[in-house]
């Protein structure tokens, strides 16, 4: 690359050159540098040790380790090797060339072995091409040598113990108390994405209340730290003290929060966020519009989330996959399949995540042939390879529509392990047609797989106890006890006045409990009154095998209908599938105060009204 000349204006002395060099480096005009230093070379001015940082850095960012290669030669004939920030260049320019084992050669021949920095730098290109164990062995040569260290060595071996090793990652955490590096903001912030990775978010808040000043960063840090984990109370909690904290948030804060708002269904907190993401410098990317239609889908807003993404100037697989997603869980499985084909149309390739989506809206809305279709085509349509997540959605679709043959001989033909989500789409669907031998062959197969996973067996004991199997509900009672397992307690949310409610079975600590009993006494002897006839549509008292106590999704729904005005519609969230003695009553109910009701499950939307369901007890 070196040897082809270059006619272009020229500096003519060397502080100059390197001059050049390093503002087109500043400003990542890495080719120019380049055709600069070649240009240097033709004009007969020698390079220096101020100029080889810039030339590597420029051939490492553009990727080309042979004209590396030239430069460490050139670095050699110079004289200029010894120089700790051209090693260190060298090392860093290898290491990101992806040659790391030479890399590693220059590092070993170092005259001086106690630079921090070039330590620094082997650590960082360790990690950067997945060789976390060495990182670590180098980090505890240090300690051995001698060598100090500093903030830069602790954010290169800490991103390097979020490969897997929780245990190194914590003797680091106590290396930096230790040496006084714990109060520097950066380290305290990669210890708080370390623990987040490793799912302890605990430890995170830890390091997150500790810090001496806090940024954006660190806020951002801990907000999506609690939204990956599935807490989004404690997101919209942390995103509230922010706010009173006079930090502002940006396009990364409100897409947690906004990913919080859909799981919670906290729909008037949702509606906030968008006038604050209208209001702002960042205005409406596509991450944030992706964002703001799911939350208002989930949060049972679909007209809403139909509008900002009919409004979106491009989109992208992501946007029609989230709409899509939406429709299918208000069980508008047509519409979803029309947005499907719809996005085809437009030229947008569909991914493993756009086909999970058609699929399940297929099953929810009973689209069982149009499903197959999807599925069938998918590999030699469009390229797309079925994963285990794609046979889980068929095996649903067939079990729904009572093909239980079908699903499982789809199970036995699968190129895969099936896994626990595809033996348990069959169970469920065992639960819905009563087919009881071939829920005890799913359920073996999916306890060997998720042995503690307490619904299963809860499962199989309702499918025995439609059957009026005693003694298979004694089993499974008897096996979940011995097991010492514990059933996911129900709750259901209900927002009022932009302030989430929540509910658990037999729940009796919310302010407004006496009021909300009597109601609820009234509404079942009502329901009892309107039809004694009604499957199962009264006291609803059990929430599973281990849990005892009214269903909260009852509770939730009687709080809204005690504090919202007459003929307004109630949306109630709940975290596992609403069972039928429920769903009976909340049909009556619907009736009878002449509401529409929505609740989302588990599983999709129902929409009650007028005694009927959405779904049309097909879920």
């Amino acid at each position: 690359m070196f040897k082809r000349a270059i006619t272009t204006t020229s500096p003519t002395n060397p502080t100059k050159w390197n001059t050049r060099l390093r503002e087109l480096s500043k400003h990542r005009l890495f080719k120019e540098a380049l055709n600069l230093y070649q240009q240097m070379l033709r004009s007969g001015h020698p390079p220096n040790a101020f100029t080889f940082p810039f030339a590597l850095k420029s051939c490492a960012a553009l990727s080309l380790p042979i004209s590396g290669e030239q430069l460490h030669s050139h670095v050699i004939q110079s004289g200029c090797l010894p120089e700790p920030f051209i090693i260190t260049s060298l090392i860093s320019m290898y290491s990101k060339s992806g040659l790391i084992t030479n890399a590693h050669k220059v590092f070993d021949e170092m005259p001086q072995r106690s630079l921090t920095v070039c330590y620094n730098a082997l650590i960082a290109g360790f990690v950067l091409n997945d060789r976390f164990f060495e990182a670590m062995e180098l980090f505890r040569q240090m300690g051995r040598d001698g060598v100090g260290l500093n903030s830069i060595t602790l954010l290169g071996v800490i991103k390097g113990c979020e490969g897997g090793n929780v245990g190194f990652g914590m003797g680091v955490h106590g290396c930096s108390v230790k040496r006084g590096l714990d109060c520097e903001v950066c380290v305290m912030n990669c210890l708080l994405t370390m623990y987040v990775r490793f799912g302890m978010v605990g430890f995170s808040r830890k390091v997150f209340d500790e810090m001496p000043e806090r940024g954006l960063i660190s806020w951002n840090a801990m907000i999506s730290g609690y939204a990956q984990n599935g807490l989004a109370t404690d997101v919209l909690g942390l995103y509230r003290e922010m706010d009173g904290s006079g930090v502002r948030p940006d396009a990364v804060t409100l897409v947690s929060v906004l990913s919080a708002c859909a799981h919670l269904g906290a729909h008037g907190i949702g509606r906030e966020i968008e006038g604050i993401v209208l209001c702002s410098e960042f205005g409406l990317n596509s991450f944030l519009a992706n964002a703001l239609i799911s939350m208002y889908a989930r949060c049972g807003n679909l007209s809403r989330a139909r509008e900002i993404f009919d409004e979106m100037p491009a989109k992208n697989v992501v946007s029609w996959t989230a709409i899509i997603v939406g429709y299918g869980m208000h069980g508008h499985g047509e519409t979803a399949v029309e947005l499907f084909d719809a996005m085809l149309r437009a030229g947008i390739q569909p991914d493993g995540a756009a086909f999970v989506s058609v699929l399940s809206a297929c099953s929810h809305a009973g689209l069982t042939e149009k499903g197959l279709e999807y599925f069938n085509g998918m590999e030699e349509n469009y390229r797309v390879n079925p994963g285990v997540e794609h046979y889980a959605c068929v095996v649903d679709l067939l079990g729904r529509a009572g093909r239980l043959e079908e699903a499982e001989k789809l199970i036995a033909s699968m190129p895969m392990e099936p896994d626990g989500a595809v033996w348990g789409a069959l169970l469920g669907a065992c639960k819905i047609h009563g087919n009881v031998k071939l829920a005890e062959l799913a359920f073996d197969k999916v306890i060997k797989l998720e042995p503690t996973n307490v619904g299963y067996y809860v499962l199989l004991s309702n499918i025995y106890s439609e059957a009026e199997n005693s003694e298979g509900v004694a089993r499974l009672r008897v096996m979940i006890r011995t097991r010492k397992l514990k059933k996911e307690p129900g709750c259901s949310y209900v927002e009022h006045k932009d302030k989430v409610h929540l509910f658990v079975a037999g729940d009796r600590s919310h302010p407004q409990v006496n009021e909300i009993y009597r109601m609820l006494d009234e509404l079942e002897n009502s329901v009892k009154d309107g039809d004694g006839s009604r499957k199962n549509a009264g006291l609803g008292k059990h929430e599973g095998v281990a849990g005892t106590g009214v269903h909260s999704e009852r509770l939730a729904i009687t709080f809204g209908l005690l504090n919202t005005e007459v003929g307004k519609g109630i949306l109630v969230m709940k975290n596992l599938r609403v069972c039928a003695d429920c769903h009976e009553f909340i049909k009556a109910i619907s009736g009878i105060v002449n509401r529409e009701i929505m609740v989302r499950d588990a599983s999709r939307f129902h929409h009650f009204k007028g005694g009927i369901c959405s779904c049309n007890d097909y879920w």
